[in-house]
C-alpha cells in the first residue's frame, strides 16, 4: 500500500503519466535497514524506477549498514544511482567497494539541486 504521496501517484497507474516520466528524484536515507523507512525507502524507489524516474539513493549514518541488502543492490542493478557516506561507513568498519559510490556531502548537495523530488527517509 502506498505510503507517501509519490508513492501514490506512481501506483495510480500501470503506465506513467508523462509528467513523471523522465524526472529525477532525490532520496536521502538514514534508517537502519531493518526500520520501517528504510523499506519504505526502497518501495517508492522501486516503484519510481518502475514508472521511468530517475533515482539517486544516498545512504547516510545508519543505513550504511544496509547497503549489501538484497533489495537494495537489485534496485542498483536496474540502474538505480546509489551512493554512500564514506565518513559514516568508515566509523562502521564498512568496506569502501563497489557496492555504491563512496562520498561526501556534497554529493548530497548536488543531488539536491538537480533532482525534480528529494525526499529523506529517518
Amino acid at each position: 500500500m502506498p505510503t507517501t504521496r509519490m508513492e501514490s501517484q506512481l501506483a495510480a497507474s500501470h503506465s506513467a503519466p508523462p509528467m513523471i516520466r523522465g524526472k529525477k528524484l532525490g532520496m536521502l536515507v538514514s534508517a537502519r535497514p531493518e526500520q520501517p523507512n528504510f523499506q519504505r525507502a526502497l518501495r517508492l524507489a522501486e516503484a519510481a524506477l518502475t514508472e521511468g524516474v530517475e533515482v539517486y539513493f544516498y545512504c547516510i549514518d545508519e543505513a550504511v549498514l544496509g547497503l549489501r541488502e538484497v533489495r537494495l543492490q537489485e534496485l542498483k542493478q536496474r540502474r538505480m544511482k546509489l551512493f554512500a557516506c564514506a565518513l559514516a561507513a568508515r566509523r562502521r568498519n564498512l568496506p569502501v567497494n563497489d557496492d555504491a559510490v563512496f562520498a561526501g556531502l556534497s554529493v548530497v548537495h548536488e543531488i539536491m539541486a538537480e533532482t525534480d523530488r528529494f525526499v529523506s527517509f529517518n
